[in-house]
């Protein structure tokens, strides 16, 4: 089962990214970000790659800069994750095939990231936004429009989201904080899954 759900690995160093990313693939979560602004990132992405294998998704997060981008794609990541509209980004991102998942907020930020070719919209700080200002901003979206909540979002409220028109999530701290073992990273992916699947079947 492919799920929309993206494994934000903010904090994670290279030494447990492979531990790190079996469980999450094992837990039912095929889309992992290393943020930039973790120790040795690029690194942690080329480890998961290694681990994790061309099913998964593997890619960065807060990544601010076209050389960034190209720095993803020469350790082997996809997916380029944005906490802002950057054009720059969002353009070097499509000229190389990867997917471009730029943070936006308001219907400017939506729509100009959509002309650049962005391929998934993520609504960051959801806890802002709220499902009820999703709702309102997707009502101008194209219909085919792909958005996750990012910040927010998690077990308690997927349904929530789901209702307002979300389509995933990226989960962070929720998930993962830096320093977490194994076991916890485990336990915390099998509870927010479940949560996830439990949504879906109760849309």
């Amino acid at each position: 089962m492919s799920r929309s759900l993206v494994a934000i690995l903010r904090g994670i160093t290279p030494d447990v990214a492979a531990s790190a990313g079996t469980v999450l693939v094992d837990a039912g979560i095929s889309m992992i970000e290393v943020p930039l602004n973790s120790p040795q990132p690029f690194e942690s992405i080329r480890r998961l790659v290694d681990a994790c294998g061309p099913d998964i998704t593997i890619g960065a997060g807060t990544v601010l800069s076209a050389d960034d981008v190209d720095r993803v794609a020469q350790a082997g990541g996809r997916l380029i994750v944005s906490p802002d509209c950057n054009v720059d980004v969002i353009r070097r991102t499509k000229s190389l095939g990867m997917l471009s998942y730029p943070g936006v907020f308001t219907p400017t930020e939506c729509f100009r990231a959509l002309r650049e070719g962005a391929d998934v919209l993520k609504f960051f700080p959801g806890s802002l936004l709220t499902p009820e200002g999703l709702k309102a901003v997707r009502v101008v979206l194209p219909e085919s429009t792909r958005v996750f909540a990012v910040g927010g979002a998690g077990a308690e409220n997927f349904g929530e989201w789901l209702a307002a028109g979300a389509d995933g999530f990226g989960l962070g701290s929720a998930l993962y904080r830096a320093g977490d073992s194994i076991d916890t990273l485990a336990e915390n992916a099998g509870h927010i899954v479940a949560a996830y699947d439990e949504a879906l079947r109760n849309r």
